[in-house]
């Protein structure tokens, strides 16, 4: 049976997925907003490790399974070589399966060529996660991100070239009060230039990030409704399925671009009318935080 080294992350997507930690930690673990690895060690798990954990799967349970997701939290990292083996015996052993999924950063992306995508794609790798966090390149300085936007949309167009889903996150409030419109215009425009599949956000919380945090003049309930107003406004993929329901977030959005663009900014601007009648709400702070991970 797998063995995991806590705390294991997934997508909520992936909830239904079995879950198989093929590396421990993030390679890309310095990001300053972030504190989802910080007491992880980046390491490699060894192919036969790995198929073993596979192969220990009963087979009763393995015709049920039809998605995988490889852990942690930068798996496409993983040398080709070995990761095509994994995929390998993925595909032997669950006869069900139809999609593997993993977080992919912006490092991750630079060790596969278009033609190894491609490759990855035919054997079942079809998902990736992929934390933009902001289009805004002075954030993507200030977070450490180690990438500007335009690099980091050329790598995910050059995933969507090789038939890759893209799933994009993006962080509200990351900019604070300071740079909240360019931070939301920003991140609008590299989804335009994108299109990926799904675009997803979530609001800045704390969570082993303290340092960040205190030096973010933090956005009030109020402004965080003007952030993603302005970005949903702007917002014109091709084809994209937007999702906000991430646990941090106060307000939950759903629909897909270009259809549901004008009922989702009704959305936003009737959740303003409605909290405005909450006395002080739109003039505090959320506090959601993770003590635990």
């Amino acid at each position: 049976m797998p063995q995991y080294e806590e705390p294991l992350f997934r997508p909520p997507s992936e909830a239904r997925s079995l879950i198989f930690q093929i590396t421990i930690g993030c390679s890309q673990n310095h990001c300053t907003f972030c504190g989802m690895y910080k007491g992880k060690q980046f390491r490699l798990k060894p192919v036969a490790e790995v198929l073993a954990e596979i192969a220990a799967i009963p087979e009763r349970y393995r015709g049920g399974v039809d998605r995988v997701f490889l852990a942690d939290g930068d798996a496409l990292v993983y040398p080709f070589e070995g990761l095509c083996s994994i995929l390998d015996a993925l595909i032997t052993t669950f006869p069900a399966l139809n999609r593997v999924g993993a977080y992919a950063s912006p490092r991750s992306l630079t060790t596969k060529s278009g033609e190894e995508l491609i490759t990855l794609r035919e054997k079942r790798l079809r998902m990736l996660y992929l934390g933009l966090e902001s289009g805004d390149d002075e954030m993507l300085r200030t977070i450490n991100k180690g990438f500007d936007s335009d690099t980091m949309a050329q790598l995910a167009l050059k995933a969507r070239w090789a038939g890759m889903k893209l799933s994009v996150t993006a962080i509200l409030g990351l900019a604070g009060k300071g740079r909240s419109r360019e931070h939301a215009r920003a991140t609008a425009a590299w989804v335009n230039r994108v299109n990926p599949e799904y675009f997803s956000l979530l609001t800045l919380f704390r969570r082993h990030n303290d340092d960040f945090i205190r030096g973010v003049i933090p956005c009030s309930h109020r402004e965080l409704l003007q952030e993603v107003r302005e970005m949903v406004a702007l917002l014109s993929p091709a084809r994209t399925i937007l999702r906000s329901n991430h646990v941090s977030n106060f307000l939950n959005l759903a629909g897909s671009y270009p259809k549901d663009r004008e009922r989702i900014i009704s959305q936003v601007d009737a959740a303003m009318k409605e909290a405005e009648r909450i006395p002080g709400f739109l003039d505090e702070v959320p506090e959601y935080g993770e003590e635990y991970y």
